[in-house]
C-alpha cells in the first residue's frame, strides 16, 4: 500500500483534466495563468510573464476570472477579438501583460520587436506574423504566430525582443506534451 500512494501521485491529473473551469478555485485559476504548461515567467528579473493567450485553459480562466470578479481582468480589445475569430484555426497568440502602454511607440523599439522576435521548432524558425500593442484600455501585449506546432514537436522556443523593458531579449520554452488539455494540443 505504502508503495502504491506515491505511483497515485505521480500518475494523478491535474485540476485542469479533473474539474471543468466553473469549479476552478481562485488560487488555481491564479496558476493557470501565472505558472502552468500554458504559462510562465521569463528571467532575468525583473521576470516577464508569457503566455499562449489563445490556449483554452488559458482563455477558460480568463473568462471565469471575468465572471467572478468586476475589473479584475478587461475585456481584449475589440480588434484583436474580431482577428482572433477569423484566424484561430491558423494563428495562435503569445501574450505579455504590458505595463509600460507607452514604450510601444517607439517606431525603433517596435521594429526591434518585429526583426527580433520568433518561434522556433525544431530547426524551423517562424517570424511573428503581426502584433497587437497594448492599450490603456487592454494593457497586453499580443504577438501572433503561425500554427505550426504540432503534437509530435518536442518543444517550442519563443525568442523574445520585449520593448521598454530591463534586459529586452528573452527567451520562453514550452513543451509540446505539456500542452495538452483533453488531449488536444491546445496553444
Amino acid at each position: 500500500m505504502h508503495v502504491l500512494l506515491p505511483l497515485f501521485f505521480l500518475f494523478a491529473q491535474p485540476f485542469w483534466e479533473t474539474k471543468p473551469p466553473e469549479k476552478w478555485s481562485n488560487q488555481e485559476i491564479s496558476i493557470l495563468r501565472n505558472n502552468s504548461p500554458w504559462a510562465q515567467a521569463i528571467g532575468p528579473e525583473p521576470g516577464v510573464l508569457v503566455y499562449l493567450a489563445t490556449a483554452a485553459p488559458i482563455e477558460e480562466a480568463e473568462g471565469e476570472l471575468r465572471l467572478r470578479t468586476k475589473n479584475a481582468l478587461r475585456e481584449p480589445d475589440p480588434d484583436y477579438l474580431t482577428y482572433l475569430s477569423e484566424n484561430r484555426d491558423k494563428h495562435f497568440v503569445l501574450a505579455i501583460p504590458y505595463e509600460k502602454v507607452r514604450g510601444m511607440e517607439k517606431v525603433e523599439e517596435s521594429r526591434k520587436m518585429e526583426e527580433g522576435t520568433v518561434m522556433l521548432i525544431g530547426r524551423k524558425s517562424y517570424k511573428i506574423m503581426g502584433y497587437f500593442p497594448p492599450t490603456p484600455s487592454d494593457p497586453v501585449l499580443r504577438l501572433v504566430f503561425p500554427r505550426e506546432v504540432l503534437p509530435t514537436d518536442k518543444k517550442v522556443v519563443f525568442r523574445l525582443y520585449v520593448p521598454n523593458v530591463d534586459f529586452p531579449e528573452r527567451e520562453a520554452q514550452f513543451e509540446v506534451k505539456d500542452l495538452l488539455y483533453h488531449g488536444k494540443l491546445e496553444m
